[in-house]
């Protein structure tokens, strides 16, 4: 039971996630698409699902056995939330999987080293949404961190998986993509933790 628990919940917040982007899709503004996205952090937070990008920043504080598998059962989760959206919104809105195709083309002429880095920022804000609403049990984290990853570029390792499965686009090229984007997404997220030690501080 412990194991199928954060598994099933990050299958979840993987589709939120697919929703989310899938009104990014549809969205001719980038400025509202990006508002839009807000609602899948938003119903995973307040619903108490596993998305790997809000819990990876914990782990510098918890980083037992139990936490570190927890936390891989969420990729694994979200991965497979994602593929499984993906596809049936590939399905159902060609011109989506074309606007997928598109942006992952762009994504691809990233060097490993830039997709890393916008992945780092990513992570930072990813965690701080989260931490936000934790600690506020307020959502002004989200609406704020949100908008703010997609109108500046980073990478959200996730969402990535999203718009890859929409796009039907599966190569060993994409997969060193993603692995790089969830690496970045972890440095990020662990960042802050890790300068709140370092100052003395523990949360989490």
């Amino acid at each position: 039971m412990q194991l199928r628990t954060p598994f099933f919940l990050s299958v979840g917040a993987g589709i939120y996630v697919s929703i989310a982007g899938s009104a990014f899709f549809g969205s001719d503004n980038r400025y509202i698409g990006s508002a839009l996205f807000c609602v899948a952090l938003v119903a995973i937070c307040y619903q108490g699902l596993y998305l790997f990008t809000g819990k990876i920043g914990y782990l510098a504080n918890t980083h037992d056995k139990k936490s570190v598998i927890d936390v891989l059962l969420t990729l694994l989760g979200n991965g497979l939330g994602t593929l499984v959206c993906g596809l049936a919104v590939g399905y159902i809105k060609p011109g989506y999987r074309d606007v997928a195709a598109a942006m992952c083309q762009s994504k691809l002429m990233l060097s490993l080293g830039q997709a890393f880095v916008a992945a780092i920022f990513c992570g930072i804000l990813m965690y701080t949404a989260v931490e936000v609403f934790k600690t506020g049990k307020s959502p002004l984290g989200i609406f704020f961190c949100v908008p703010a990853f997609i109108i500046a570029g980073f990478e959200h390792s996730i969402a990535d998986m999203f718009y890859f499965f929409s796009a039907r686009m599966f190569s060993g090229e994409v997969a060193v993509f993603l692995l790089v984007v969830v690496i970045g997404n972890s440095v990020g997220g662990m960042l802050l933790p890790w300068l709140k030690l370092l100052a003395g501080e523990k949360h989490g």
